[in-house]
C-alpha cells in the first residue's frame, strides 16, 4: 500500500464522489453527488488545507480521508476536520482505515494544526485508540455524532515512540 494525493490521480475523483455520497449523503441535507464531486475537484494541492490523500495498491484505490477546514454548516466552531475516511468495502479490515488517519494527522502536524477535529457516528472506538478524545455531543436532523480531537503534533510524537525498540 502507498499513499497519494488526490490531486495527482484526478481520475479517482467520481468514484470517491459515489463512495462518500452513498455513504453519508442521508446525514447531510441536501448534499448530492455532483456536491461531493465538486468538492473533490477542489482539493489540488499537497499538505495543505484541504486535500485528500488516497490509499492505492498498484493503480487500485483502497480508501481515501480528507482534511478540510469546515465539514458540516451545524459545527462551525470547531476547524480544521479530518473528513471522509472511507475504505472500500472489500479492503476493510486491513488496517488501511488506520494508516490513512495517521497520515493525515502527519500531515496536519507538519502544518502546524493545533488541534484536528472529526466527528463520526459510529467509530469513536477506532478513534479513541488512535489517541482522539471526545469534545462534543451533536445532533444533527435527528441522528447524533460525537466530535472528537487530537493534538496532531503529541500523536505524531506518541507513535513515533511505539516505533522505537526498547
Amino acid at each position: 500500500m502507498r499513499f497519494a494525493y488526490l490531486s495527482d490521480h484526478p481520475q479517482f475523483i467520481e468514484v470517491l464522489a459515489e463512495w462518500h455520497h452513498a455513504e453519508w449523503g442521508t446525514h447531510i441535507a441536501g448534499w448530492s453527488r455532483d456536491a461531493a464531486e465538486a468538492e473533490l475537484h477542489m482539493h489540488v494541492g499537497h499538505c495543505q488545507v484541504p486535500t485528500t490523500l488516497l490509499a492505492l495498491e498498484g493503480e487500485h484505490l483502497l480508501g481515501s480521508v480528507s482534511l478540510l477546514q469546515n465539514d458540516h454548516d451545524e459545527i462551525r466552531e470547531y476547524s480544521p476536520w479530518l473528513a471522509s475516511l472511507f475504505v472500500a468495502a472489500a479492503k476493510r479490515g486491513r488496517g488501511i482505515g488506520t494508516a490513512l488517519v495517521r497520515r493525515l494527522v502527519a500531515e496536519a502536524a507538519s502544518l502546524a494544526i493545533p488541534v484536528l477535529y472529526l466527528y463520526t457516528v459510529d467509530t469513536q472506538p477506532l478513534y479513541r485508540a488512535l489517541g482522539w478524545r471526545v469534545v462534543d455531543e451533536v445532533e444533527f436532523h435527528g441522528w447524533k455524532a460525537t466530535v472528537m480531537a487530537i493534538n496532531p503534533a503529541e500523536a505524531v510524537a506518541a507513535q513515533d515512540d511505539e516505533q522505537v525498540p526498547a
